[in-house]
């Protein structure tokens, strides 16, 4: 005991005032916050020193009593909370009776003790419950009249009940719950009276505050019982939960170590028995073997090594082992220096492309040109390749041409829909479940460095919040980078320069720019009628033939029925559509051969095919616009190759309105508008052109000339006089672009006018405001739409005449081209008379 201790201790008589008759007739009370106290039990209140006031040590000292009062615990907050496990806290807030329950007990004071800190411990011993009757003070200590009582005992076998229950649940607590120990035990067979024993256990166990006070005012004992057995029955959920959580933990840190201390048993077992190492030391030794024997980069050796250290030191059991050894593994199976030989036979090249694709002679070409420069100087490289065409016309068999013309691995995965670029250069390790990007998983399947490798559907990349996929493609596709890609995943560089990357898209409009400038493009083309049944004949048929189980014998289509089938049912430019339709005739065929055991050759005609494969999907479009004024065939592209459409125009009444519809985009409006316009302006011109010879000539002129200078008059206040609605069929189709302008232009001249325009004519061409035709693309596709469609007559701009020569003279051949330089040009093509 501390000087200070000793110089302050007052001891207190026990046993004085023990007599009702002798409780002073007023007390002072002290508020608490947190652990209740009940009669018979000694407890210490700590009280600061500017709590500790001068008053309240005088009136202990006095009487030797004191109150004890719990607060409301609608009050208690952070500033009253005291940290201590059996000290009853008093807040350090000025508190009123009002904040106070009145029902508290009276105690005596056993010893008060100061601190080294000031404040200063008495140590209590509660005697009765009691209730403060009056206030006689508040400040600056809380002084009340107050009366006392007794418990309500009714000695009887209900109450011995109550009694043993209790003793039996701290009995069954004091397993789980150590605070319920020996010395506890003891107390409450030791207890004086039945309510001294309900005190003592409900002065055991955590209380809450409004709990503690329902319990302090219970006077009858029998109910104060009842209420402690469902204090103890949740007492000992509590704990057995409790029991629960760390006799799991328990299991869990006796299984590691168990596992760990059987580990190291079987190491030394081992060791001394010399029988083979462990797992791990077998795991670590194949990997320091495919080190030293993959033929790893200066870099990657020493990334691998590295990681090999760390792997050592790490339990096989922790989750990060598998971690090192699965990026251990990634690196070890790449193809850092294997490869394939390239064996470039151009002959033998020129028949597989032969033998594999019909047509196509400029790609074709192209490809061999590449496969010359790489027998000629193997270490080339710097080309990649991408083949743009509409789909179905052969682009990823192409690819796979060229990776069995250089003896190659092929790997193609497809690139429609990506948002990630973690596709593309893989995940940092740092995630959970992390893996290389689609590169290097392509080069570890293949396992050779120098494969073509595909990349199908450039342009449908995708981008989302999650990276631009289009721009991690940049540095793999750059000769001048991917000497040194680093993915994500494996944080080293890696050669992709070996790699043949080969692309395909549908439209090279939809690739970033600084993606198409890393890449040469070869256009694929549309397959016209001949091709397709020169396609159909020798390598569809025959291959549905033996998917189906048919025989040469068993199924049969002539030129006429491929015809039909492909301009009414697959108008596609590529072969795709044709050949499902030619599978479903040869499930008719196989459905026919079945039914009947004498099945007759299935060979069906053109008129059959209505029942066997159901309704055109096309039909002539010709055939269906009857010539009227304001009605003209133009010529489009579109991604799935070339294709035409009617420009309709319609006279409505109004004052020189103009209507677009038909789904059109804000260039091909633009050019509409700027078509009426140069039109407008050009029947002005020739109105006043008309009049001034009408005026020169107004004596000689005959009455049917009068007659026809009053149409070229009507036609000028036309377009001043009717609104035009302008009408792009298929309404549900986007359309775009400049190359309408002459079509639209020639329209609306006819609708004006009221000349027709001959149905076997179609056009393309973009028109300035001045009336100049100028060039457009596509120029191809539109020549063998045009020749599917049946056209006889193209009009296109004459730049764009040194694009027939891509057309093949067969698909020529029966059609008359005229390239023009300005509108004029065009109404002396499309007005004149057979």
């Amino acid at each position: 005991m501390s000087d200070i201790e000793t110089e302050y201790q007052v001891q207190i008589d026990p046993n004085a005032h023990e007599d009702e008759n002798s409780f002073p007739d007023e007390v002072v009370i002290i508020p608490i916050m947190n652990s209740p106290i009940f009669p018979g039990m000694i407890a210490p209140i700590i009280l600061t020193e500017d709590k500790f006031t001068p008053e309240l040590d005088q009136y202990l000292m006095k009487t030797g009593y004191v109150a004890l009062n719990l607060v409301k615990s609608d009050l208690k907050g952070e500033d009253g909370e005291f940290v201590a496990e059996e000290n009853i806290d008093f807040d350090s807030r000025e508190i009123s009776p009002k904040d106070i329950y009145k029902v508290g007990v009276l105690c005596k004071v056993v010893k008060k003790l100061k601190l080294p800190d000031g404040s200063v411990n008495v140590l209590v011993h509660g005697i009765k419950r009691y209730r403060a009757s009056e206030f006689i003070e508040e400040n600056p200590i809380i002084k009340a009249k107050y009366e006392v009582f007794d418990d309500l005992l009714d000695t009887d076998e209900e109450l011995d009940a109550y009694t043993r229950s209790v003793i039996n649940q701290v009995k069954r607590l004091s397993e789980i719950n150590t605070y319920f120990n020996e010395e506890m035990k003891l107390a409450m067979l030791n207890s004086p009276s039945p309510g001294a024993l309900a005190d003592l256990v409900a002065f055991a166990i955590s209380l809450d505050i409004p709990e503690a006070q329902d319990f302090l005012e219970t006077l009858v004992v029998k109910k104060r019982f009842a209420k402690l057995l469902v204090y103890l029955k949740r007492e000992k959920d509590v704990a057995d939960i409790q029991k629960k959580i760390s006799d799991e933990v328990n299991d869990k840190v006796n299984k590691y170590q168990r596992e760990y201390f059987l580990r190291e048993q079987l190491k030394v077992i081992r060791s001394e028995l010399g029988m083979e190492d462990d797992e791990k030391s077998r795991d670590l030794n194949i990997l320091k073997e495919k080190i030293d024997t993959v033929g790893l980069s200066e870099e990657a050796m020493k990334a691998a090594k590295d990681e090999m250290e760390r792997l050592e030191v790490i339990p096989d059991s922790s989750p990060e082992y598998n971690v090192a050894r699965t990026y251990l593994n990634w690196m070890l199976d790449l193809p850092w220096s294997k490869s394939t030989e390239d064996k470039v036979d151009i002959p033998v090249a020129k028949k597989l492309l032969e033998k594999d694709h019909y047509g196509l002679e400029k790609a074709k070409e192209r490809i061999l040109e590449f496969l010359a420069v790489r027998k000629l100087k193997p270490q080339f490289d710097g080309t990649i390749l991408c083949l743009a065409g509409p789909p179905g016309v052969g682009k990823t068999s192409l690819g796979k041409s060229i990776a069995d013309a250089l003896g190659r691995k092929f790997y193609r995965f497809s690139l429609g829909g990506m948002r990630d670029e973690a596709e593309i250069k893989g995940h940092r390790r740092t995630y959970v479940g992390a893996m290389p990007g689609r590169i290097i998983q392509a080069l570890k399947r293949v396992e050779v460095n120098n494969p073509v490798i595909m990349l199908d559907e450039i342009d449908k990349l995708g981008q989302s919040f999650q990276g631009d996929p289009a721009s991690a493609l940049l540095e793999v596709l750059d000769p001048e980078q991917n000497h040194t890609f680093i993915d994500h995943y494996l944080d080293i560089p890696f050669d992709l320069s070996k790699v043949l990357f080969v692309a395909t898209a549908n439209y090279i409009g939809n690739i970033p720019e600084p993606l198409l400038d890393r890449m040469e493009i070869i256009e694929l083309s549309g397959y016209t009628i001949e091709e397709k049944i020169s396609i159909a004949t020798k390598w569809v048929i025959p291959k549905q033939l033996k998917k189906h189980g048919l025989a040469k014998t068993d199924f049969s289509l002539g030129v006429p029925v491929l015809k039909k089938l492909i301009s009414d049912y697959a108008r596609e430019p590529g072969v795709r559509v044709m050949e499902q339709f030619i599978a479903k005739l040869c499930r008719k065929a196989a459905l026919a051969k079945v039914s009947s055991r004498r099945a007759k050759k299935f060979a069906p005609k053109p008129a059959d095919l209505e029942k066997l494969v159901g309704s055109a999907r096309y039909q002539s479009e010709l055939a269906q616009k009857s010539v009227v004024p304001g009605v003209v065939t133009g010529l489009a592209w579109t991604a799935f190759g070339g294709d035409i459409l009617f420009i309709e125009t319609l006279p409505l009444k109004g004052k020189g309105g103009f209507k677009l519809t038909g789904q059109l985009g804000s260039v091909m409006n633009e050019s509409a508008n700027l078509a009426y316009s140069y039109t407008k302006k050009l029947l002005e011109e020739q109105a006043e052109v008309e009049a001034k010879k009408k005026k020169s000539k107004a004596k000689k002129s005959s009455k049917k000339k009068e007659s026809a200078d009053e149409n070229k008059e009507e036609a000028l206040d036309f377009l001043s006089e009717h609104e035009v609605h302008l009408h792009l069929p298929a309404g549900a189709t986007p359309k775009d672009g400049p190359s309408a302008g002459i079509t639209m232009a020639l329209a609306l001249y006819s609708l004006a006018t009221g000349q027709k325009i001959r149905p076997t004519l179609a056009m393309t061409g973009e028109l300035s405001l001045t009336g100049k035709v100028l060039p457009v693309g596509g120029i191809k596709e539109k020549v063998l739409a045009a020749k599917r469609a049946g056209i006889k007559t193209i009009i296109l701009p004459q730049e764009n005449a040194k694009d027939l020569k891509e057309v093949p003279e067969n698909h020529r051949k029966g059609m008359k081209f005229f390239p023009v330089s300005h509108f004029d040009d065009v109404l002396k093509v499309a007005l004149k008379k057979k």
